[in-house]
């Protein structure tokens, strides 16, 4: 297997990385370029110990395929952080810097989504699955499990370094949240049936639950500001993912190990709403933060966190 399995550790620290990365950009850190050099050097010693398998031979997969466009991206954004740290400004350098700052804003924001599907990438292309009829499965699996991942994450950055950002916007916690949900919600209606085949039992529920996503999410929006226009808590979101949680521990399987895996990732997700509900409510009592994060509030992105990886378990284990 040669240096694979040191590719593996290697390759999962610059993902983590990015993500700790763009929490200290926020603050404006002084930690942002060392923890950018640190992660550069080690995803590049990833790169080329990911090719030193002494000939294990793999069959053609997306894994191989993204590397060398996640490299590209990696070499651009370290152009454009070493050109932006230069503060150049002659030659009309200063009126065209706001184009390198947007494009390394860009790059930053996808470094970590792209690294992390590439690491879920390299699961897949190491252990062999998701071919033929699975494709569909694991789609569904990932994606959901990733996108709790992705929240419980995000809930993790604004609690401890957000709040300036959110107050900067002039919106609340729940109008971005809420917006994703709608979004999330059109995607997933018109996404979990194959158009044109017979409908079938979970079809139904992907789809019913689609909806109830989309009108949640519009509505959570609605909700997130007062009538003078200021910002304001709601529970929508936690809501939502309450009866999200309900309908995941309900959801019939055809393996018993794939039910029980089904119903433990449900309780989890109705635990994150329960504990978001009660943070807005009695923690924060619909305030937008507190000057120092209450223990209680971390409950929930970290359940968050372990129902994703219950979805994604959910389809490696079946």
């Amino acid at each position: 297997m040669g240096y694979v399995p040191l590719h593996l550790p290697l390759r999962f620290f610059p993902a983590v990385a990015s993500i700790s990365n763009k929490a200290i950009q926020i603050i404006r850190s002084r930690w942002h370029v060392p923890v950018q050099v640190v992660g550069t050097v080690i995803a590049v010693l990833a790169y080329f110990l990911g090719h030193a398998h002494k000939g294990r031979q793999f069959d053609k997969n997306v894994h191989a395929s993204v590397a060398n466009w996640l490299m590209l991206l990696l070499v651009a954004q370290v152009v454009l952080g070493f050109y932006l740290k230069l503060h150049l400004e002659k030659a009309g350098q200063a009126r065209i810097r706001w184009i390198f700052v947007l494009a390394h804003g860009i790059v930053g924001k996808v470094m970590p989504v792209l690294s992390w599907a590439q690491m879920l990438f390299g699961g897949i292309a190491s252990l062999g699955f998701c071919r033929d009829d699975h494709l569909g499965q694991c789609l569904a699996h990932f994606i959901m499990g990733s996108a709790f991942i992705g929240y419980g994450i995000c809930l993790t950055i604004l609690l401890l370094v957000g709040q300036y950002w959110l107050r900067r916007t002039g919106r609340s916690q729940e109008f971005f949240d809420s917006l994703i949900i709608a979004a999330w919600g059109c995607v997933n209606t018109f996404t979990e049936h194959r158009w044109g085949s017979p409908w079938a039992h979970n079809d139904l529920q992907h789809t019913t639950m689609g909806i109830i996503w989309w009108c949640a999410g519009l509505l959570g929006m609605w909700l997130s500001r007062t009538r003078s226009g200021r910002p304001k808590r709601n529970l929508i979101p936690a809501i939502v993912i309450l009866i999200t949680g309900y309908a995941m521990s309900a959801h019939p399987q055809s393996l018993m190990i794939s039910t029980m895996i089904h119903s433990i990732f449900g309780y989890t997700l109705m635990a994150a709403g329960l504990t978001r509900i009660i943070e807005i409510s009695f923690v924060l009592k619909d305030k937008p933060a507190l000057s120092e994060p209450n223990s209680f509030q971390y409950l929930t992105p970290f359940v968050c966190l372990s129902s994703s990886r219950c979805g994604i378990c959910r389809m490696i284990l079946t």
